[in-house]
């Protein structure tokens, strides 16, 4: 409820400063100016203040956020270790086959 005041007075008082804005002739930047002081009274409007509300008050949600982090900082953390070492293990097989290293058939020969 009170976000959703405060998203109306923050619109409404944008919309006032574009109406003077565009009194003194600089209707380019009154446009700008009306078209982000819509933006809050927009998100009240769709109901993403509601959701943003509920969510930041959920201790499931906030877990939720948390498991999320754990699982990018994993993924990312194996594709670095990944990219450091060549790629995957198929990858480093068949390169030191070709290369004809340890491990392939001719390499005792």
């Amino acid at each position: 409820m009170i976000a959703e005041t405060v998203c109306s007075a923050v619109s409404a008082a944008g919309l006032g400063i574009a109406v003077v804005t565009a009194y003194r002739k600089r209707y380019l930047t009154a446009v700008r100016i009306a078209a982000y002081s819509l933006v809050p009274i927009g998100l009240v409007m769709t109901g993403v203040v509601e959701w943003l509300a509920d969510t930041a008050f959920s201790p499931t949600a906030w877990a939720g956020f948390g498991v999320l982090g754990v699982a990018w900082v994993l993924f990312m953390t194996t594709r670095a270790v990944e990219r450091r070492r060549g790629g995957t293990r198929k990858e480093r097989r068949a390169a030191a086959r070709a290369a004809g290293g340890p491990g392939s058939p001719g390499a005792g020969s």
